[in-house]
């Protein structure tokens, strides 16, 4: 039997994910394999269909930590096992993002840019980290890491996960009355939630209403998290002060986007937390010997709880 790499990246990309997979494996891993041979596929937004041809797959392993394109895909045989990736590196590299970004809204970072547009020179009254109370929506590794960093920098933090899960330091919330909870205590919410379809649209009109007013919004997780409009209109009306955002459901951003243009918007390209194939390609190495040894895999996908 043998592994198929099933992506639709620019082929140097490509190529250097091969080269690494096969020297973490120890093994080669054909251009174009049979695919009656293949029982473990490596994929990376793999081309449409591309699972119809493989009759006799027995594990799929993601390449990147978000898997709802994968579940959305109706070629993927919903009997075969799937596991997302988990790279430590990637919630480190997040942790660094959300950090970096708190930091910018906390020290009003976007109102003195606006000042120096129109070369206005006035200071503004800075509150302390502890004062600054950040909320984070998922409480997987990269929420929990980010959390770290934050609590280490002196910022209140809490934290909402579906599945109720406690975190030292971090004052935690669950389900919808959890949820209220901690968006009135919030001056600045992430966004690390996994996108399901329970998550698709929650930061809408109702989310961003229970906010205090002047409060900012970062949607590092998935564009589908998003209701552009909603958010536009929150921004516009003053009720929030700021968003950064990352990621979109259509990527790139068209260039006739409103966001772009938007005072109140600092956007991103996708890049606060990239997969790092260095260091992917050992977690997925050790995946797949666990896999072929009958071995429990980390990172199994519940399809019915959407990651």
């Amino acid at each position: 039997m043998s592994i198929a790499l099933l992506t639709r990246l620019p082929a140097a990309e490509a190529a250097r994910w091969r080269g690494l997979l096969e020297e973490a494996l120890g093994e080669a891993i054909p251009a174009k394999p049979d695919p009656a041979t293949v029982d473990i596929a490596l994929v990376a937004n793999p081309p449409a269909g591309s699972f119809e041809a493989l009759p006799n797959l027995k594990f799929i392993q993601s390449l990147w930590a978000g898997v709802d394109s994968l579940l959305a895909d109706a070629s993927r045989p919903r009997n075969v096992p799937l596991a997302r990736l988990i790279d430590p590196a990637m919630a480190d590299t997040m942790a660094e993002a959300v950090a970096a970004y708190v930091l910018d809204l906390h020290r009003q970072g976007p109102l003195y840019r606006q000042q120096q547009a129109k070369r206005v020179w006035k200071q503004h009254l800075q509150p302390r980290p502890a004062e600054r109370r950040i909320g984070i929506l998922g409480m997987g590794a990269m929420g929990q890491r980010s959390a770290e960093v934050l609590r280490a920098l002196g910022f209140t933090v809490s934290g909402w996960s579906r599945t109720g899960a406690t975190v030292e330091g971090v004052t935690m919330q669950a389900g919808d009355d959890g949820l209220e909870a901690l968006l009135t205590d919030t001056d600045i919410l992430v966004n690390l939630l996994p996108l399901t379809k329970e998550t698709r649209g929650l930061l809408d009109r109702l989310l961003f209403g229970q906010l205090p007013r002047g409060a900012s919004v970062i949607n590092f997780a998935r564009g589908g998290h998003l209701v552009a409009a909603d958010l536009l209109a929150a921004l516009d009306d003053g009720h929030l002060d700021h968003a950064v955002l990352d990621v979109f459901e259509t990527e790139p951003l068209p260039a006739d986007d409103p966001l772009w243009r938007h005072a109140k918007v600092t956007l991103l390209p996708h890049v606060a937390a990239s997969t790092d194939p260095r260091t992917a390609a050992a977690f997925v190495a050790a995946n797949v010997r666990a896999w072929r040894a009958g071995e429990p895999v980390k990172g199994l996908v519940a399809a019915e709880r959407g990651y």
